[in-house]
Order: C-alpha cells, then sequence, then structure tokens
C-alpha cells in the first residue's frame, strides 16, 4: 500500500517523530495511522531501553507555578548534551513534567524510590481491608491494589494529564526516540501553600 503525504504529514503532527520514521512506520501498518503510532512507541520504548545505561550530565531546572501561585514545582531533567537541553521542545516537555507534578502530586519518581517499610504499611492496610477471603485471593486482590498505589503515587506510572492514553514513562520514552538521548527525571520538590 503506497503511503501518501497526508497520511506522514498526520502522524508527525501526532507523535512528532521524524519524516522517515513515519514513512516507515505507515509502510509497516499498511497505512493504518493508530497502528503505526503503536509502531513508533514500541521503537521509542525500545530506543529508550538501549540508551538507559548512557549518562545523562546535561539538562535543565524546570520551575511551573500554578495559577493563583498557591502551587510550585522544582524539576530537574537531564539528557545527554547542551544542544537537546537548550531545545524548545524539551524545555516544554520539562514544564508539561512541572505541571503534571503539579496537579497529580507524586511522591516519587518511580516504583524503586518508594521505601519497603512503605510498600509493606500499605499491603497491611489493603490486607485488613479484605479479611476473610482465601489467601492465594487476598494476594492477588493486594497486588492489584498495590499496582493502583504505584500509579497514584510515582510520577512515571501515572497517566499524564495531557493525554490520559499514556503514562509518564512513555512520554520520556516518545521523547527519547524523538531526540536520541537518554532523558532522566532526576529529582523534584513540590511546593503547596500551608503543606509540610
Amino acid at each position: 500500500m503506497a503511503v501518501t503525504m497526508d497520511q506522514v504529514k498526520r502522524l508527525r503532527e501526532l507523535t512528532s517523530a521524524g519524516m522517515m520514521d513515519c514513512k516507515k512506520a505507515l509502510k509497516e501498518a499498511g497505512g493504518d495511522i493508530d497502528e503505526a503510532i503503536k509502531l513508533l512507541r514500541q521503537r521509542g520504548k525500545e530506543l529508550a531501553q538501549k540508551k538507559a545505561a548512557r549518562s545523562a550530565q546535561a539538562g535543565i531546572v524546570s520551575a511551573y507555578i500554578h495559577h493563583g501561585d498557591k502551587i510550585g514545582v522544582l524539576l530537574e531533567v537531564n539528557c545527554e548534551s547542551d544542544f537537546v537541553a537548550k531545545n524548545e521542545e524539551f524545555k516544554t516537555f520539562a514544564k508539561d513534567i512541572a505541571m503534571q507534578i503539579a496537579a497529580a502530586s507524586p511522591g516519587y519518581i518511580s516504583r524503586d524510590e518508594v521505601p519497603n517499610d512503605l510498600i509493606e504499611q500499605e499491603k497491611d492496610i489493603f490486607r485488613a481491608q479484605i479479611e476473610g477471603k482465601p489467601e492465594h485471593v487476598i494476594e492477588k486482590i493486594v497486588e492489584g491494589k498495590l499496582e493502583k498505589y504505584y500509579s497514584s503515587t510515582c510520577l512515571l506510572e501515572q497517566p499524564f494529564i495531557k493525554d490520559q492514553d499514556i503514562t509518564m514513562k512513555e512520554l520520556v520514552q516518545d521523547m527519547v526516540a524523538k531526540f536520541g538521548e537518554n532523558i532522566v527525571i532526576s529529582r523534584f520538590v513540590r511546593f503547596a501553600l500551608g503543606e509540610e
């Protein structure tokens, strides 16, 4: 099936991927834009895994103050080069992450950062909520509730506020694929007026 320039243009608008990547994905997907988006996401994920070991020493500190001046976020996002760090799209990406943190109030970047004692405490709470069921059923329910806990408290597992169909981790992977560099959310601080 021949791929038209309109299809390539449309896919580029939706994904910000390169023209040749869009054309190749559309050919593989038989012209189906939704399937092409899935292919590009998968390639982005694979690229992100390859680049994850590379050092990300450049980057920016981004700040976001929510309307009304009641919530503020400081965020460090790293990449491999100053070229990417100075890119306007990278800066917008960092602002989007800061906005996500302001809106969704994650406690951690990833599940690896959640302290084990807190995980055990959450599991105990979940178990207490579902007493009386067989042990193997309780453990499955606890694991399911723990996954929901991670998706609310870990930034990379939250749905992106601007596109609920992708997680923050997928957004980062998309940016890794776009820029061809490892990108790491290093740290953040969220301030809310009156909270400690």
